[in-house]
């Protein structure tokens, strides 16, 4: 593509402020990788085995998950630098087992590469780095997403190893740091924020926990949800994360509801902070509630409620401050009401209805303004295919799924759904990807050929004449046995960010698309953006494309649930 590429120890990759920063997880398509018949998981313990269905070729591999619930396998890291528009910078492959000279003794990270969650990214709140989670682990590493972590084990869980999650952040110049945490055992880490202003060092990340039976171990459930950590400057194997440290904790109980499965009310995956509040959001699992949430910092009132939320429902108070510190929660409640006291709400406007019955499935969210948020919609991931129309019928006929436009309502004081924008991502319509297969999976009899189901992580940017550019990471349907391994896409649209209606015209480029064996999952600014400058940025950007356009003639995971 014309572009340069750099390991990390390279000293010449630079970040230009303003430009995008996307993540994207590389198979190494290796068919020794899984062995046919072998046990799955890895070192399983009867009764919790099954046997391998295929080998390690690409994409036949992702069938095993058919057979084995946590199937996955580790993959490297690779970080893009394109222009806003969309075209490639340079590229920069996060430190992995596969580099030269890269023993396990050295700071290493890789991903898991179908879980569709995973490496997120975000701006740190001074702009100064980016953020995002994974594994210390080599790559093709098989189930470690579902895995133990070292201090957290369930003797229940049906997969025996333990590894340790990790945040990593990356400055202008490309250089990493990383943070041990034994948070997130028996699933993974999503998402991670440094909070870096005033002298702060903290990192806020949110995911899910537990692979195994009811109950759960302590330890899974003070790991799930949101979590707090400090940031580290030592050597990952020097570093002794002890226990996992909440931040957040929520309940359907305050909602007056019954109780569900204890812990797993907080299976979040989107986060951004906004105004000095912490967002999260819940899409996918039967447990607690799909909707958008924050964590309230003013404390509680004379009940032992959250101030902002005594009902479960509400908004941040304009005194609110980030965390700066875990949860001191009740050890002997941990098993009845999980971490308690509850210290998060429903941000009021958001659905309340059950996840076992809802329709909403919310993943990123992005602030434009104080009255002005963006939330992407996922989809609901349901296959059924047409033949005749050549469409994955039930993608094609969502109405939620996409790019949400809420505004704030003072005098409700409330969120309320504008609109959703959908035009030009062809939910349901199969795209071809090259050196893909384009018939059937025989093991599915749906054809391979992605579709767009919705959205995953988004960032947006306000612009100069009043509108709005968002960017986000599509979530795909298939015949694939996990579609979180889909060759996916980045795509950007343009809003009025005024309008609360929805107008003609607005519609969604792709601007990037996986090659076969890849995918893309995050996207922010590069370190060491300031958003204030966005805009300019942008104006300066068009002025250099336009040149570069004149010129071109010349040259070219299982979300574990």
């Amino acid at each position: 593509m014309g572009a340069t590429g750099a390991f990390a120890d390279d000293d010449d990759v630079n970040f230009r402020p303003g430009n995008l920063l996307v993540s994207r997880s590389v198979y190494d398509n290796n068919r020794a990788n899984v062995v046919v018949g072998a046990p799955l998981p890895p070192n399983c313990v009867a009764p919790n085995c099954v046997a391998a269905t295929n080998d390690g070729s690409y994409p036949n591999v992702w069938n095993n998950v058919l057979a084995d619930a946590s199937f996955g396998i580790t993959a490297k890291i690779v970080l893009d630098q394109l222009k806003p528009t969309g075209q490639l910078v340079n590229s920069l492959e996060v430190p992995n087992s596969s580099d030269r000279g890269t023993p396990p003794s050295k700071d290493q990270m890789v991903t898991s590469f179908s879980s569709k969650s995973e490496i997120s990214l975000n701006l740190s709140t001074d702009g100064r780095v980016v953020t995002f989670m994974g594994y210390l682990a080599p790559v093709d590493v098989i189930d470690v997403s579902n895995s133990n972590t070292p201090a957290v084990v369930d003797p229940t869980n049906p997969v025996p190893g333990s590894f340790s999650r990790v945040v990593a952040e990356v400055d202008e110049h490309g250089r990493f740091q990383f943070t041990k945490t034994n948070a997130y055992s028996g699933n993974n880490g999503r998402a991670a924020i440094l909070n870096d202003k005033g002298g702060a060092n903290l990192i806020y990340t949110v995911g899910n926990a537990g692979n195994g039976a009811n109950p759960q171990p302590n330890g899974i459930i003070i790991g799930a949800g949101a979590q707090i950590l400090t940031a580290e400057h030592k050597p990952l194997v020097a570093q002794d994360p002890g226990l996992p440290t909440p931040v957040g904790s929520f309940s359907i109980t305050q909602l007056g509801l019954k109780a569900d499965k204890v812990g797993k009310d907080t299976n979040f995956r989107g986060l951004t902070t906004f105004n000095n509040v912490v967002y999260t959001t819940k899409g996918s699992g039967s447990n607690g509630i799909n909707t958008v949430y924050f964590i309230d910092t003013t404390g509680f009132d004379s009940n032992g409620k959250p101030r902002a939320c005594p009902n479960g429902v509400g908004v941040p108070a304009a005194t609110a401050t980030l965390p700066s510190a875990p949860i001191f929660y009740d050890a002997t409640q941990l098993q009845t009401n999980g971490v308690v006291p509850y210290n998060m709400c429903v941000l009021n406007g958001f659905p309340t209805t059950l996840a076992k019955t809802s329709t909403a499935f919310p993943f990123g969210v992005w602030f434009a303004d104080a009255k002005t948020l963006y939330v992407s919609d996922e989809g609901n991931g349901t296959t059924t295919f047409d033949p005749v129309s050549g469409k994955y019928t039930a993608a094609a006929s969502q109405t939620t799924a996409g790019l949400q436009k809420w505004v704030f309502d003072s005098s409700l004081g409330a969120w309320k759904l504008a609109y959703v924008l959908q035009a030009g991502l062809n939910l349901g319509v199969p795209y071809t990807v090259k050196n893909y297969p384009a018939g059937q999976n025989p093991k599915t009899s749906l054809p391979w050929s992605p579709a767009a189901d919705g959205l995953r992580n988004i960032m947006g940017r306000v612009n100069h004449d009043g509108t709005a550019t968002i960017w986000a990471i599509t979530s795909t349907v298939s015949g694939n046995g996990d579609q979180g391994a889909d060759p996916n896409q980045l795509v950007m649209i343009t809003d009025n960010l005024a309008a609360t209606s929805l107008r003609a015209g607005e519609s969604f480029t792709a601007i990037q698309t996986a090659r076969s064996g890849e995918v893309l999952r995050g996207v922010s600014f590069t370190p060491g953006t300031d958003r204030d400058q966005l805009a300019d940025d942008h104006a300066h950007d068009h002025d250099h494309d336009h040149d570069d356009d004149n010129n071109h003639d010349h040259e070219r995971h299982a979300d574990a649930d």
